[in-house]
């Protein structure tokens, strides 16, 4: 894969591709692609103008027009958010004359799929301004960056769908994606640091793309989706995990789009971790029981719940939930909130109260929950099923987090778990496959220094080709 370092590919000359009058910031932009990349970056232009060649466009000197954008990109993204990418073209200075008319050149082009693709936040921070504000301006109001990043959140779930990434999943199923773009756009935005005048400048938001990978991610994905820039050695971003299990036909599931976008990358395994279905009271009924024979022993997993007053929200546990008056996990458990807003409580080290099942005991409470001490859970959910409690004053002591239900004792509406990892089993056997020598790379490499023969090798099954 190239790296972002120019030096890296610069182990062949560059072609002078842009025109008759080269643009240095545009060559100098195009050395950050390895040579099999280029053709690609310099092709974009002609294809989607319709000219076919370098030369013919050469010749007619005529920009792209937003109207060639909309053709392209009109499956994937919203009229709105077409015409800001067309906006962030157009406010790039390559330091060569542009062509007449309201398009875009060549050379803006190129500079804008490589700060896009290939870029850094400094370099993203401009470009994201201009799409956020369409007059050239130096600083953007937060509302002009909350419309931004809805428009583009919402064209990164079009452009899942309608490329053929959501490897699994159902959106019609699902609920609503609609909120779930407004709530992630929220989430998102959260994390600027405005100004006293509650705007935001370019320091700001290079601050802010620094800090959130996530916006550089959909960015990748809808440019390069968008525009068909298909690179050779680097695949779309992965937004999704995988969904291995879920009864889409009985199920209407409180998970969306935009709501795996935002838990996904925060769980241990990422994207990698597939999930399942393992419990739903639309499927399984109102049973403590059931969620418990349904839940326990089968790995890392996320619960939500929805309670009557429509607040939903939720916690991943990092281990296998098992039956016993201890708390249990670690301290990569969390918990968060979907609904009203969409936020994030990670442990704070002031007790290990992550985890806590118990059922039929006397002297104990019986109940799934996390965080906080018996009685007073940041998340409760009773074995006498339908109630449950949240109760933070001011906050959960294990994660930090405030009440997450509408009322401190709450009523459900809805109770899912799903499964986001590998179950016992499967680790178990993944481990027994591996030679204890692997667990010690020195010793094996001693070993065979010295020439002695390592028979475990040849007694291991062959591992399974990874794009089977």
């Amino acid at each position: 894969m190239c790296l972002h370092r120019e030096s890296k590919c610069q182990t062949e000359p560059l072609i002078r591709v842009m025109g008759n009058t080269d643009s240095v910031i545009a060559q100098k932009r195009l050395a950050r692609f390895c040579p099999d990349e280029r053709p690609v970056i310099k092709g974009t232009f002609d294809r989607l103008h319709g000219t076919g060649s370098s030369a013919t466009s050469g010749k007619t000197g005529k920009g792209l027009s937003i109207d060639t954008l909309k053709m392209t990109m009109g499956k994937m993204a919203s009229e709105s958010m077409i015409n800001r990418v067309f906006h962030g073209i157009h406010s790039i200075d390559p330091e060569v004359p542009l062509p007449p008319g309201d398009g875009v050149s060549r050379e803006q082009l190129v500079i804008f799929l490589a700060d896009i693709l290939r870029g850094t936040a400094e370099e993203r921070a401009p470009l994201v301004l201009a799409m956020a504000e369409s007059a050239k301006a130096t600083a953007t109001t937060a509302e002009q960056i909350r419309g931004f990043v809805e428009d583009l959140v919402s064209a990164t779930v079009q452009t899942l769908a309608h490329r053929g990434h959501l490897r699994g999943w159902q959106p019609e199923r699902m609920a609503d994606g609609h909120q779930g773009v407004k709530l992630l756009a929220e989430h998102l935005t959260s994390e600027l640091k405005y100004s006293d005048q509650n705007t935001c400048d370019i320091p700001c938001l290079e601050d802010w793309l620094f800090r959130i990978p996530a916006m550089a991610m959909f960015l990748e994905l809808l440019i390069g989706e968008g525009l068909g820039v298909g690179l050779p050695s680097r695949p779309p971003p992965t937004l999704l995990p995988s969904c291995r299990y879920a009864p889409w036909s009985d199920l209407r599931c409180l998970l969306n789009l935009p709501l795996l976008m935002f838990l996904s990358p925060l769980l241990p395994a990422g994207h990698s971790a597939p999930w399942m279905l393992l419990f739903s009271t639309n499927i399984h009924g109102e049973s403590f029981t059931r969620l418990v024979g349904n839940c326990k022993s089968r790995g890392p997993t996320v619960i939500l719940a929805k309670d009557t007053k429509g607040h939903i929200f939720g916690g991943f546990a990092s281990q296998s939930w098992e039956v016993k008056p201890q708390f249990q996990g670690d301290s990569r458990c969390f918990l968060f909130s979907v609904s009203p807003y969409m936020r994030l409580f990670t442990c704070t080290g002031y007790n290990s109260h992550y985890m806590y099942l118990n059922q039929g005991q006397q002297t104990m409470p019986n109940g799934l929950g996390m965080g906080g001490q018996h009685g007073y859970f940041g998340l409760w959910l009773d074995f006498d099923f339908g109630h449950g409690h949240s109760r933070a004053r001011p906050q959960c002591t294990t994660y930090g987090s405030p009440q997450l239900s509408g009322d401190e004792d709450f009523k459900l509406d809805t109770v899912e778990v799903w499964g986001v990892g590998q179950l016992p089993e499967e680790q178990e056997q993944d481990e027994k496959k591996k030679s204890i020598l692997d667990a010690d790379l020195e010793v094996q490499a001693m070993m065979e220094m010295t020439g002695k023969t390592m028979h475990s090798q040849g007694l291991r099954e062959p591992e399974e080709d990874e794009g089977q």
